[in-house]
């Protein structure tokens, strides 16, 4: 069974808030501090947005494990190789902040790691099989996060 990105986000966000509710303390975030967990979960929310949109505009597959057709590179793109997944640990970020419960804490590094090491490495073989040296230059200016 494949995981796609956005499914494994929410199931994170799903046991985040599970837990917090089973398991509300430590509180280590205090009112008024948490809300800037809203911060961050705006920004995953725009950089997402900006990256579907690139997706669509080019008229290429959002999806990790089939080939695209198009190198989306420009916009949001020339800054993060990975604007959607950064996205989506910023919202998981954001959520655990404004949580504030230390259990909360590991889900965006869970998320994080999974990516880096279950999703990126397919998306950066289709690029590189697709676009080969073209994406290689891109490789290299772009970083894959920030």
């Amino acid at each position: 069974m494949k995981f796609t990105p956005p499914a494994f986000f929410i199931a994170l966000l799903l046991c985040a808030t599970v837990l917090h509710i089973l398991f509300p303390n430590p509180r280590v975030i205090p009112f008024p501090y948490y809300f800037l967990g809203s911060v961050f979960i705006v920004f995953g929310i725009m950089l997402n947005y900006r990256a579907d949109a690139q997706f669509k505009k080019k008229q290429t597959t959002i999806q990790p494990y089939e080939i695209p057709n198009v190198l989306v590179t420009s916009s949001i793109f020339s800054i993060s190789r990975n604007p959607m997944y950064l996205g989506m640990a910023s919202i998981l970020v954001g959520i655990v902040i404004f949580l504030g419960t230390l259990i909360a804490f590991i889900f965006p590094l869970i998320f994080i790691i999974f990516i880096e090491k279950c999703i990126i490495p397919i998306e950066e073989r289709n690029l590189r099989l697709k676009f080969g040296k073209r994406y290689l230059e891109y490789k290299k200016k772009v970083r894959r996060w920030v």
